[in-house]
């Protein structure tokens, strides 16, 4: 007999301690419902990390996105501010920004040729005389909360949220040392679709270097495996490691991989990966219930001329460590489908981002289920 949602909730406690936890039930990496009810109660209730502040610095820069199945667009004004839309028009629901990023004074939608500030407000529709009880200040883009942090650009569908700051709770001082506003310059962006559940994603990144020696020989010739530390905060996860370098070490890893490690989780999709000089963001994207995407955005502290070799090489880095994680990630979503698993359990040592992780999902999706409006 086929199970509701409330009986795959069941299937997982959140109560249990690291000691005696088990991962999050294979069905939840597999039922259609589930992945609705992620998009309605994770993705369109938390801050979402959406593009680079890099890419609205200027008026009337903009750029597309989309969250939660929702198309949106986001904007900088005239007036200097920073908005979000989605990116729907009033009049029969096209989307009006087709382009993915850009410069404008307005938008235009293609359809029927209504147009729109950047900040907005309806301004003009074609042959639209005579219609009664029209009123253009109510039938502008629809907005959607907006914030910046460090140099990344953060939207919430959700009406009666917390701010940003609130959200990110420790996460602003643990990163502040970086200086990521100050030192680090954008470089270039890869995305990698995975045939695999995002959450097979983000258990990979959060098992604590568990998997390192075994499937990432380069990386794990820098990274002091026996100091590798993880920490939990409220909604996040910090691991890290000093990096050495020796006889053994992959020359390419040695040269780009410096100082110590630091990777940082924030839930439920987004990472921070940063080293001396370097640094990748991770954007974990479902895209269905057994594949997703990542965006990865390279930063780089010098991204002179003079750097580009070097620069270039360090990607190459991160590109076999992802090309590796690829392999792991399909063959777990494999794996979860067959009748010999589950459930597993969860090391103490290592896995306890995972845990934490697995927990705030079980309470974004009960706290929806237990909303007048999820379905079953």
């Amino acid at each position: 007999m086929e199970r509701n949602v409330r009986e795959l909730l069941d299937l997982y406690n959140p109560q249990d301690p690291l000691e005696r936890a088990w991962t999050i039930p294979a069905p939840w990496y597999f039922d259609q419902r589930m992945a609705e009810l992620e998009q309605q109660s994770v993705f369109g209730r938390t801050w979402q990390a959406v593009g680079r502040t890099d890419q609205v610095q200027k008026k009337g820069d903009f750029f597309t996105t989309g969250l939660a199945g929702e198309p949106l667009v986001v904007s900088r004004g005239e007036d200097d501010v920073l908005r979000a839309f989605y990116n729907v028009c009033r009049h029969h629901a096209a989307t009006v920004v087709t382009e993915a990023q850009g410069s404008a004074k307005q938008f235009r939608c293609p359809y029927h040729g209504w147009t729109y500030g950047i900040d907005g407000r309806l301004k003009g529709m074609v042959e639209f005389e005579g219609v009664c009880n029209f009123d253009r200040a109510k039938n502008g883009l629809v907005p959607v909360k907006v914030d910046t942090w460090e140099k990344f650009v953060f939207v919430n569908l959700d009406g009666p949220v917390s701010p940003l700051h609130d959200f990110l709770g420790k996460v602003s001082g643990i990163v502040a040392p970086l200086q990521l506003s100050k030192r680090m310059k954008f470089f270039d962006q890869r995305v990698y679709t995975l045939n695999c559940n995002w959450k097979v994603y983000v258990d990979n990144y959060l098992d604590g270097g568990y998997h390192v020696p075994h499937a990432h020989k380069g990386l794990s010739s820098v990274i002091e495996y026996t100091k590798y530390t993880i920490e939990n905060f409220e909604r996040a996860c910090l691991q890290s490691s000093p990096l050495s370098s020796g006889k053994k070490s992959e020359t390419g890893v040695a040269a780009t991989r410096q100082g110590r490690a630091f990777y940082l989780w924030i839930y439920p999709n987004f990472m921070i990966n940063a080293y001396e000089g370097v640094m990748d963001t991770n954007l974990v994207l479902p895209l269905a219930v057994d594949k997703c995407a990542v965006v990865f955005d390279y930063y780089f502290a010098d991204i002179s001329k003079q750097r580009l070799k070097h620069n270039r090489e360090s990607i190459k880095v991160s590109e076999k460590v992802q090309d590796e994680d690829m392999a792991i990630c399909d063959s777990v979503q494999r794996g979860l489908a067959s009748r010999a698993y589950v459930a597993g359990r969860l090391s103490m040592r290592r896995e306890a981002g995972e845990h934490l992780f697995h927990r705030l999902l079980h309470a974004d999706l009960s706290r929806a289920l237990d909303r007048p409006a999820a379905a079953d």
